[in-house]
């Protein structure tokens, strides 16, 4: 019956590269013989297990918040007393003008970022049809097939920093930013996935002020990011201005399977936003907000994060790292600077075997990563051969596994250059 699809069930029921990835991430978990450092799957936190199995623990013994949790709907907008400890300790900690009206919960950031997306950017009354514009490419890998009209996404190339012998840091390019009255909203991941990279404080105040000028709004993706789960390794400072979306998620801090995204914005994005979830799902899930609400409200979640999440992505992101720069060392390799995050971006210059068949010689070796190519929406017909030469690969799994990997990939980009 595919013959009776509409478009929008062609584009939607087609193959796409993040199904394609969350394929490879289910048949790796299911069948337990690969290596798998393809997905985005967080690691296993001992002291975060601990804290929410104790909440989920008072959870189960308590009727009226296991009501809360599972028993009822709640509005559109999400989980009232939630969304009412977020902006209380966004505001008293950081000063945010944040309050109840300026936050939305959705079932996952992915969902947050099909709405935002296509509230944003397509054809509009004005006879404007709008774009995101990706400011810095590579990006992340859930954006590429999320936009329901075509033309949603526009990318820019970024300017490559060379550090040292082996390393290397992409640069937003503010020369080639090119905003414009068909710009509908700036985006970008902060920390990034796939690369780690970490946009710096001055960038994104000077990116702020340009998309304020013109009343853009700027999305900043924080699945990553501050101020939860915090993986970011350096000097980096938690960011919300007039014109901000800062989408937040409880996924890396330990809850991907229960799908709770935030959205933190503009009271008439938080009020669309809230509409639509209405449309599309009655309202979002309530166990991630109601297992969270007390740790956000005392400050708890956030101090687990630094204490416990981001060391443990810090040091193994240092283990990673030495590690296989240690095995390519004397190949024309480098890596992305890891400044947040749970990837490695492995840039093969010039290698004599594209990314896509590197990933599918890995995979017969039973080792999962991603290839490059699927992290540049918006430059699909950009014939830059550095989107054929770079693999994405998650150091968060079981430590052993993970260098045993790291070990592979280095074996077939050693023998590839050969």
């Amino acid at each position: 019956m595919s013959h009776r699809m509409s478009l929008f069930g062609e584009k939607f029921a087609g193959e796409s590269g993040i199904s394609l990835l969350m394929k490879d991430l289910g048949a790796a978990l299911a069948g337990g013989d690969q290596i798998m450092m393809g997905g985005g799957n967080p690691g296993y936190v001992p002291e975060i297990e601990q804290a929410l199995m104790a909440r989920l623990g008072k959870l189960s013994e308590d009727v009226n918040l296991f009501r809360r949790a599972v028993g009822i709907y709640d509005a559109p907008q999400g989980e009232a007393q939630c969304i009412e400890a977020l902006a209380d300790y966004l505001s008293q900690t950081y000063g945010w003008p944040v309050g109840p009206e300026n936050i939305c919960l959705t079932n996952g950031s992915q969902t947050a970022f099909f709405m935002l997306f296509n509230l944003l950017a397509g054809p509009c009354r004005d006879g404007v049809h709008r774009h995101i514009l990706l400011p810095v490419t590579p990006e992340y890998i859930g954006y590429a097939d999320a936009g329901v009209h075509a033309g949603t996404f526009v990318a820019r190339r970024p300017r490559i920093e060379l550090i040292g012998e082996q390393s290397f840091k992409y640069r937003l390019d503010f020369d080639v930013l090119g905003l414009s009255d068909s710009t509908g909203a700036v985006c970008l991941s902060r920390p990034t996935n796939p690369t780690g990279n970490v946009i710096t404080d001055a960038e994104l105040k000077e990116l702020a002020r340009l998309t304020e000028e013109r009343d853009i709004p700027l999305l900043i993706d924080g699945a990553y990011g501050l101020p939860f789960p915090g993986l970011v390794f350096g000097e980096a400072q938690p960011f919300y201005s007039n014109n901000t979306v800062l989408c937040l998620s409880l996924s890396k801090v330990g809850l991907p399977a229960i799908r709770t995204g935030i959205v933190i914005g503009p009271e008439w994005i938080v009020q669309a936003l809230g509409e639509m979830n209405g449309i599309m799902s009655l309202a979002p899930g309530s166990m991630g907000a109601v297992l969270v609400e007390p740790m956000l409200r005392d400050g708890s979640l956030i101090d687990l994060c630094r204490t416990h999440v981001q060391p443990f992505y810090k040091v193994r992101a240092e283990q990673a790292e030495a590690r296989l720069k240690g095995a390519l060392r004397g190949t024309p390799c480098r890596l992305h600077v890891p400044e947040g995050a749970m990837f490695l971006w492995l840039w093969m210059k010039d290698c004599p075997v594209p990314a896509q068949v590197m990933y599918e010689r890995l995979k017969q070796r039973g080792v999962l990563v991603v290839p490059g190519h699927h992290f540049f929406p918006g430059l699909e017909d950009d014939d830059w051969t550095h989107k054929q030469e770079c693999l994405r690969i998650t150091y968060s799994q079981n430590p052993d596994d993970v260098m045993r990997g790291l070990d592979i990939i280095a074996e077939e980009v050693v023998k590839a250059y050969r």
